[in-house]
């Protein structure tokens, strides 16, 4: 199913995306070195319950996870890219972290994620890393007007990451978003310009590139859940949750 909303319902998604843009540079200001990976959960649970909103993660029980999943975040390290569930892990200067969140704010689901270095121990080869996926978020976002097609944004993220070097995973990849999480189109991070549904206004698309050094195969944790590389290489994942209004596209989870 696609959802294509009105002006009006548009309307009512914008303060979800403003909630998760907000929250996830919230907590980015406040992780550092000694956080635990639970803390940072405890703390997103807070913030959505003071803001009447609804978690889209702690019920989830897709096929692909063990679910239901039991938290409120994403939280992947170093070679965990996807899915990370958080768990008894205090961070340490150098560790690259990834926030994933998704939460449903008077009837609409907005979706984003972020990868930082924490603290001031970074490698500069991580934060290219980072780098890359933020560009290949922007060009997937700068394809995504309406009259084009899914294809268009899947091609211009993988130019992006091949480009760098990278070796792309078309497992899994960005979706339509609406009153749930995880709707059509799905959104590979490659594809074909010019194929795949085409873009409407109205249509709400969680576009979201990530990257793995070295490789571009995934391996689950026992958990049932946290998605790594193959090769224990290092990973990063860049998300926003994007409007397609008439004009273009329109991020919706900026943090401001």
């Amino acid at each position: 199913m696609i959802e294509i909303l009105t002006p009006a319902q548009l309307e009512q998604a914008r303060p979800s995306g403003r909630f998760v843009g907000a929250t996830l540079q919230a907590l980015r200001e406040r992780v550092g070195p000694g956080t635990n990976l639970l803390e940072i959960d405890a703390w997103t649970r807070q913030m959505i319950a003071d803001s009447h909103a609804e978690s889209c993660y702690v019920d989830y029980a897709p096929a692909f996870g063990r679910g239901p999943f039991g938290k409120v975040i994403c939280t992947s390290v170093n070679d965990a890219v996807l899915h990370g569930l958080p768990h008894d892990y205090e961070l340490v200067g150098g560790d690259l972290l990834t926030l994933d969140l998704a939460v449903s704010l008077n009837g609409w689901v907005a979706d984003s994620a972020i990868s930082f270095v924490v603290g001031d121990a970074g490698d500069w080869a991580d934060q290219q890393l980072i780098d890359t996926t933020e560009v290949a978020l922007a060009a997937g976002i700068a394809a995504a007007r309406p009259g084009g097609h899914v294809g268009d944004i899947s091609a211009a993220i993988a130019a992006v990451l091949t480009a760098a070097g990278f070796a792309v995973n078309g497992e899994f990849g960005g979706h339509g978003v609406g009153r749930t999480m995880h709707q059509d189109p799905h959104i590979a991070n490659a594809g074909t310009p010019g194929r795949g549904y085409r873009l409407s206004p109205g249509m709400l698309l969680a576009i979201e590139p990530w990257a793995m050094r070295g490789t571009n195969r995934l391996v689950k944790d026992p958990d049932g859940w946290t998605l790594r590389s193959a090769n224990g290489g290092r990973t990063a994942h860049s998300e926003h949750t994007v409007a397609i209004t008439r004009d273009g596209p329109e991020i919706l989870t900026l943090a401001g």
